[in-house]
């Protein structure tokens, strides 16, 4: 018997599926994983999320496999070479705010002991669990992806608005917004 999914993890595509069943709304910890996500929901904006899966590999190896500290090293020729390669996004905005990202992101980490930290205080550390019945009832953002967002404004990051940080949430697992039909839903938070 098929397992229930939500509606938007495509059988037809494998790598998706993968995503959905392995990664999507499992809670996520470290800052590298968390540094990751970040770039690519901005580099998202305007996009599917199909269009970064299939590229995620090609940033990992664009973006120093996401190490805030070698990303916020990056220099103008570095923007000019990543703007050349036909396996990411290819927008200057956005490549350029990865990297103005990764140096705040750095300075987060020093403000408080880890990004993580910073993140996840938003939510005492615990998982937002929903137990939405269909599609329809997910939002695209919510009054705490928008105090996220304003206060990463604030900071002076970019790419970062209320419906990019909702999914953000969403991805790093601060929300489990996985339907309640769907079997990720309890695997995930079984209380």
């Amino acid at each position: 018997m098929d397992k229930i999914r939500c509606p938007w993890a495509l059988p037809s595509d494998p790598l998706y599926t993968e995503y959905h069943d392995l990664e999507w709304g499992v809670p996520k910890y470290d800052d590298r994983m968390l540094f990751e996500l970040l770039i690519l929901e901005g580099a998202q904006a305007g996009l599917s999320w199909r269009t970064i899966l299939y590229r995620r590999e090609n940033y990992r190896q664009c973006f120093q496999n996401f190490d805030p500290q070698k990303v916020a090293a990056f220099t103008p020729t570095d923007v000019e070479q990543l703007m050349q390669n036909q396996g990411i996004i290819r927008n200057r905005k956005k490549i350029e705010s990865a990297i103005s990202n990764a140096k705040l992101f750095l300075d987060i980490q020093k403000q408080h002991g880890s990004f993580s930290s910073y993140y996840w205080n938003w939510v005492d550390g615990k998982p937002i669990v929903n137990h939405f019945q269909t599609m329809k009832e997910v939002p695209a953002k919510t009054t705490l992806s928008e105090k996220i967002s304003n206060d990463l404004y604030k900071r002076g990051m970019r790419f970062v608005g209320p419906v990019i940080m909702y999914a953000y949430m969403q991805s790093t697992g601060m929300v489990n917004d996985h339907l309640a039909s769907c079997y990720r839903h309890r695997e995930i938070n079984p209380d």
